[in-house]
């Protein structure tokens, strides 16, 4: 995949770990939690959940340097084998995959650029990003849109917390709850009225920039 060199540690490893975090993005979600707690619809908005937390998992990756980076794309490879794979068991033709994915490919990218300038901005800009990438514009209630932020920032807190040498060779993450039973270290969350923001006047769409190597 372009990534030539010698790494510290065996390349198969590091992909085997790369599919096990991919999969963590995608099954150690409480869904149930997540559609009783807010007015997200299961059948709409179950892939979409995973996205914030695989650009967390590449976001913290990057960190771990030549390693990590070749991790990333294998993060982002097992997705779109999964994408592709479940549209093949849903019966969808060659060619109608072929544009589903070019679609889907670009909803991906510009999710990834709203979360980047969410994670890295303060919470009324990732507010906005989840709203329209997440929620697809349909949350009414900004106590949900604080819960969610709320979700993103502490799970950023939680696995920068994580041995990357670990991460590297497992990718085992095991994500916190949407709603904590017994709190001790969670970030500052954003109140209602911040969240009021992002309806009254949601920042404009930026520009995406294509990346392959993200």
């Amino acid at each position: 995949m372009g990534f030539t060199g010698p790494l510290k540690y065996n390349k198969w490893k590091i992909k085997i770990a790369a599919l096990h975090m991919y999969t963590c993005c995608v099954e150690r979600i409480n869904y149930d939690e997540f559609f009783e707690t807010t007015s997200m619809h299961a059948h709409l908005y179950s892939r979409n959940l995973s996205a914030p937390l695989c650009r967390i998992c590449l976001v913290r990756m990057r960190q771990e340097g030549r390693e990590g980076k070749y991790m990333c794309r294998y993060i982002v490879h097992s997705m779109w084998e999964d994408v592709e794979q479940r549209s093949k068991i849903m019966g969808v033709d060659a060619i109608n995959r072929k544009e589903s994915m070019r679609a889907m490919t670009e909803m991906f990218y510009a999710a990834l650029f709203g979360y980047d300038e969410g994670i890295l901005s303060d919470d009324r800009v990732l507010a906005a990003a989840l709203w329209r990438n997440l929620f697809n514009r349909q949350c009414e209630d900004p106590r949900q849109l604080e819960l969610v932020v709320e979700y993103v920032r502490k799970q950023m807190q939680f696995i920068d917390s994580l041995n990357g040498e670990d991460l590297l060779l497992t990718g085992e993450v095991r994500w916190r709850p949407l709603v904590e039973e017994n709190a001790q270290s969670i970030l500052k969350a954003c109140t209602p009225t911040t969240m009021t923001l992002v309806f009254k006047n949601p920042p404009r769409k930026a520009k995406v920039q294509y990346n392959s190597d993200v």
